[in-house]
C-alpha cells in the first residue's frame, strides 16, 4: 500500500491521479443530481468561455467521437494515462538516476497521452455511432414546439426539457438566452438549434406568443 500511494502521489502519475479524481467526483455529483450531466459540455459548448467550440468539436470529430460527452472522453483518457504512467513509474522511472528522473517523468507524462487518446477513441466510437442513431430529428422539424423544463434549472450553459412528439416524448438538451433562466416545470419553446453542443435555444412560451 505504501508503494502504491507513493507512486500515485508522485510525479508524473500525480498529474493523472488529480485528473482522474476530478472525473470521479464529477460523476458522483452528476449521479446524485447536484450537477447536471452535461455541465462541462455546456461550459465548453455554445458559449465557449474556456475553449473555442469549433476546436473541441473538431478534436472529437477527428477521433470519431462527435456527440460523445466531453467528460466521458476526459475520464477514459485520464484512466488510461494513469495506468500507463503508474506502471512506467513503478517499473522504469525507479531505475532512472535522481537528476534525470524529472526529465524522464515529463517524457512519460506526454508519451502516455497518445495511447490513452487512441484507446479512448477505440472504446467510445461504438458509443458515438449509437448517439448518432439516437440523435433527435432534424432541428427544422421541431423548432417552434413547446415543452416543459425537467431539469432543476435551464440557463445559457445547461438544462433539459421534454417535448411532445406524439409518442413517448423527446427529452432534449436546451439552453436559455444569456439574460434568461427557467425553473423546473416552466413552459419553453424551441427557437434555434446549436450544432456545436447538440442543444437547442429556448425562450418562454409567453414570450414566443408575444412576438
Amino acid at each position: 500500500m505504501i508503494v502504491f500511494l507513493t507512486t500515485v502521489l508522485s510525479f508524473p502519475t500525480l498529474i493523472y491521479s488529480v485528473l482522474l479524481a476530478f472525473c470521479v467526483v464529477y460523476w458522483l455529483l452528476a449521479a446524485t443530481g447536484i450537477v447536471e450531466f452535461d455541465t462541462i459540455d455546456g461550459w465548453l459548448g455554445s458559449d465557449g468561455h474556456s475553449v473555442e467550440p469549433s476546436t473541441i468539436a473538431g478534436m472529437l470529430a477527428r477521433l470519431g467521437l462527435s456527440g460523445v460527452p466531453i467528460m466521458l472522453v476526459l475520464t477514459l483518457v485520464s484512466l488510461f494515462g494513469w495506468l500507463i504512467t503508474y506502471f512506467a513509474h513503478l517499473r522504469l522511472l525507479s531505475l532512472v538516476p535522481g537528476p534525470l528522473r524529472w526529465v524522464a517523468g515529463v517524457i512519460v507524462l506526454l508519451v502516455a497521452l497518445l495511447p490513452g487518446v487512441l484507446a479512448t477513441s477505440v472504446l467510445l466510437r461504438p458509443v458515438a455511432k449509437l448517439i448518432v442513431r439516437l440523435r433527435p430529428p432534424e432541428a427544422a422539424s421541431i423548432l417552434g414546439r413547446a415543452g416543459n423544463v425537467i431539469s432543476p434549472r435551464v440557463d445559457e450553459s445547461s438544462g433539459r426539457a421534454q417535448f411532445d412528439d406524439g409518442g413517448a416524448g423527446l427529452i432534449l438538451q436546451v439552453r436559455a438566452l444569456p439574460s434568461q433562466s427557467f425553473e423546473r416545470g416552466q413552459r419553453v419553446v424551441l427557437i434555434e438549434h446549436l450544432p456545436s453542443s447538440n442543444a437547442y435555444r429556448v425562450i418562454s412560451e409567453t414570450t414566443f406568443h408575444q412576438q
